[in-house]
């Protein structure tokens, strides 16, 4: 069995991304169940999702958001919730959401 740790808390890597949160989940009920279910899953094993290899990170991301690391939780639909984990006092695990894609943006972003 792999690393369980929980994470203290999930933020979202910007304001914008905070309000789209909070957008699907008055407007989508079908993702925005699906996003709290991986949100729980989340707090409760920061490493439940997938890992990429560091050189599977697109730049644009890595650069964008200065990763050092990013992880995939995927969703029914072929639905993407991207987070990187964060460990400001060496302590606690912080899980910040960067975004969430369907499979045609997921395979754009990644280049498949």
């Amino acid at each position: 069995m792999g690393i369980v740790k929980p994470s203290k808390e999930i933020v979202f890597v910007n304001e914008k991304t905070r309000e789209a949160w909070r957008k699907t989940l008055r407007d989508n009920p079908d993702l925005a169940r699906q996003l709290l279910r991986a949100k729980k899953d989340i707090l409760e094993n920061a490493f439940c999702g997938i890992q990429f290899p560091k050189r599977l990170i697109p730049k644009e991301l890595a650069l964008k958001y200065n990763l050092s690391n990013l992880w995939k939780y995927n969703l029914p639909d072929a639905w993407r919730l991207l987070y990187t984990i964060t460990t400001p006092n060496k302590v606690e695990i912080i899980a910040v959401v960067l975004d969430w894609v369907n499979h045609k943006d997921y395979e754009r972003l990644f280049r498949f």
